[in-house]
């Protein structure tokens, strides 16, 4: 009897993307079970990836080139992603996605880490160039944010400013970029910023940090970014002076995301949204859901904070509302990670017999991964 299987991983980061994970595990499947469908449904919770996971599922969305200055201040040639609309909407082209990760990420940098200099300005190039798009007189009629993989602490600066925002020192002069420049931060101008487009921005991220303090943005993440503990304490006391002249609550949750990248995008008037359900959303994954005989989600490394609004285990409590058995891969499971959920389990490191086993060929593990999957489904060995 034909079953329809979903498969909806997040990235194997590093590794394979979502889209390439969800290929392999399909494949497998396919290989025990040729007669299934397959609704593929590659996943992202806001950081890297999160544009090419949209690009998958999506038909008809459309790469829209553009280039933009880098974390370090060299252009960047990236792209935006143009989702199809609403055909009954006679005056949107449709919704705008775009990613900090490829415009401004950590990635970039490889090595030559930059925790007080680094931008956020490509993100708001980014932005700016989806704002400004018309087609046939139509333009987005909503834009979506992917916030992570972030290389800054500018608490969002350089991307308003990129969007026509001022931020000057006493002198009047605009400040440094990054994080460096908000230690000499005397007024705010935020009049210049484009109105936001009619059906909003939406921004995904999988982080509800505040901005500042303990468990702000620079001291939960600078030091990922290579920032010292001296280097730390200038850039908090940096996002206070932005956050006493911008006046939106710096305790909000999320508004530390990205090097406070949320707070940036919270003065604009954007919403924070947590990043695996929202996508979850735009990719309709709960309906999907809802009709399937059997559910495979993934991520690279599945540990104890996997449950804290990561993509595998938001996908898992849609399949546990509906009643649909769900399985797990990933490139390695910690132990003691929240895995009762789950009707099935498994680790590419065990099955290839190594990590650097599984890392040297993840498509062909993921594809045996994905036929184990399908025996143990027909063997009724599977249940919700």
């Amino acid at each position: 009897m034909r079953q329809r299987i979903v498969i909806a991983p997040d990235s194997f980061k590093g590794s394979a993307s979502a889209a390439a994970v969800a290929d392999a595990l399909s494949a497998g499947w396919c290989s025990v079970r040729p007669d299934d469908e397959i609704v593929l449904l590659p996943m992202a919770d806001g950081g890297e990836g999160t544009l090419d996971a949209f690009a998958g599922a999506v038909p008809g969305a459309r790469r829209m080139p553009v280039t933009v200055t880098g974390p370090d201040g060299a252009p960047v040639e990236v792209s935006w992603l143009l989702l199809p609309g609403d055909s009954a909407d006679a005056a949107s082209a449709g919704i705008a996605v775009v990613e900090l990760a490829s415009t401004c990420g950590i990635e970039l940098l490889g090595e030559r880490l930059r925790p007080l200099d680094a931008s956020t300005r490509g993100l708001g190039e980014a932005i700016a160039a989806a704002l400004r798009f018309r087609e046939a007189g139509r333009a987005p009629s909503r834009l979506v944010i992917g916030l992570g993989s972030s290389a800054s602490t500018d608490g969002g600066a350089g991307l308003l400013s990129a969007l026509g925002a001022r931020f000057l020192d006493a002198a009047g002069h605009p400040i440094a970029p990054g994080g460096r420049g908000l230690a000499k931060l005397a007024a705010v101008e935020l009049s210049g910023l484009p109105p936001l487009p009619p059906g909003g921005v939406t921004v995904l991220s999988d982080v509800t940090n505040p901005l500042l303090g303990s468990n702000g943005a620079a001291a939960v993440f600078a030091p990922q970014k290579g920032a010292s503990e001296a280097e730390v304490a200038a850039l908090d006391a940096g996002l206070a002076r932005l956050a006493a002249l911008v006046g939106i609550d710096p305790a909000l949750p999320g508004s530390g995301a990205a090097g406070g990248a949320g707070y940036g995008l919270l003065a604009w008037g954007a919403e924070l949204a947590a990043g695996a359900a929202a996508m979850a959303e735009l990719l309709g994954l709960p309906e999907a859901v809802a009709g399937a005989s059997m559910v495979i989600t993934g991520e690279g490394s599945f540990d104890a904070q996997s449950a804290a609004g990561k993509a595998p285990a938001h996908v898992a409590a849609l399949a546990a509302d509906a009643g649909v058995p769900v399985a797990l891969v990933a490139g390695r499971i910690v132990p003691g990670a929240p895995v009762g959920g789950f009707a099935a389990t498994v680790a590419l490191s065990e099955l290839a017999g190594s990590a650097g086993a599984s890392l040297a060929d993840p498509a062909h593990w993921l594809r045996a991964a994905g036929a184990g999957f399908a025996r143990a489904f027909s063997g009724q060995n599977l249940r919700a």
